[in-house]
């Protein structure tokens, strides 16, 4: 007799088709069950809000973590910056696989670089902490543009670049990578130029508190440095007491190892990394006013640690005055 399939809980998108039916065949490959796509539509899916707007915070995540709580799925998967920063006791995060390219790139006309773009040119994103790094960093290369809030999935934004609606749009590359789209990137921000969301590019597997037996083999799937640079960032932006939509970026990354991983070089986790940087930053979304700090300690060895760096750096920052760059603080 065959196993019973594992139901895995999806939101609808094509991106997230594309992540989970990865999941999906990693998760076989662990447990030797067969695995099926539950699609389930979220009120981020079917809301025309802007996302800074309808809070940000869940609404790409609940209906997935009703259906889990209700036994209807035996797991979900999530973009992990979708997550709010509080954990439900009922739920497990199993595995935090290896994370996809955190940076953000540009898909513009006339395979146009971010810094060649003419002067004015609209640049479509509904992200406010995207729209504040790269208007501060026009402001400082004394560059001409203008950020369009925009909504909609992958083939919307970019079609708005195809119409000649926009100059240009800004995405996430693990997104791109996922769906077998990242050829038609005109260029790739550096995390120096755009901080990423915190957690962008990596994935959650979550599943219920009492499935012990599923949790444990979907722990196959856990990266321990990815899982450690994820909570770090998702500390400190729960420490600015900010939502998914407030206008903060944050990475956590291994310094020797960053450059290389970026160039592609096969050999770069060869190498013994013993630090973790954490970078954060919080800004007006006009780009006029930015708070952005940074710190190196020792790769945290529990989640206590991890936390501990996230906390640190926003306390820090909050001293310098991030909270009044936020705007309204989520709670």
């Amino acid at each position: 007799m065959t196993e019973k399939a594992l139901r895995l809980g999806t939101r609808r998108s094509k991106l997230a088709m594309a992540q989970s039916g990865q999941v999906a065949e990693a998760v076989h490959r662990v447990t030797g069950r067969p695995v099926e796509l539950v699609e389930i539509t979220t009120y981020g899916d079917t809301s025309r809000e802007h996302l800074a707007q309808i809070g940000g915070t869940g609404v790409f995540v609940t209906a997935l973590r009703d259906a889990l709580l209700r036994g209807e799925v035996d797991f979900a998967v999530h973009s992990l910056k979708d997550l709010p920063t509080t954990q439900p006791e009922e739920l497990v995060l199993a595995a935090v696989p290896v994370r996809e390219d955190p940076r953000d790139v540009i898909i513009a006309r006339d395979s146009l670089k971010f810094t060649d773009l003419p002067r004015g040119a609209r640049i479509g994103t509904g992200s406010p902490r995207r729209m504040a790094q790269l208007n501060a960093y026009a402001r400082a290369h004394a560059l001409d543009i203008a950020t369009v809030p925009i909504r909609g999935n992958v083939d919307t934004r970019i079609g708005y670049v195809r119409d000649g609606e926009l100059d240009a749009v800004v995405l996430a590359a693990a997104g791109l990578n996922r769906i077998g789209r990242i050829d038609e990137v005109t260029d790739f921000l550096s995390v120096d130029t755009v901080l990423p969301a915190p957690g962008q590019g990596a994935l959650a597997i979550e599943c219920a508190a009492v499935n012990a037996d599923l949790i444990a083999a979907l722990g196959e799937l856990d990266d321990p440095f990815t899982r450690a640079a994820v909570t770090a960032e998702r500390s400190l932006l729960a420490a600015l007491e900010a939502g998914c939509s407030a206008p903060v970026g944050a990475l956590a990354d291994l310094p020797p190892l960053s450059a290389p991983l970026e160039r592609g070089d096969p050999h770069a986790d060869e190498q013994i990394v013993k630090e973790m940087r954490l970078r954060g930053v919080v800004g007006t979304t006009d780009g006029t006013r930015m708070v952005q700090l940074s710190t190196t300690g020792s790769v945290p060895q529990t989640e206590n640690q991890a936390l501990a760096l996230g906390r640190d750096l926003a306390t820090e920052m909050l001293a310098q005055g991030a909270a009044g760059l936020m705007g309204e603080r989520a709670h």
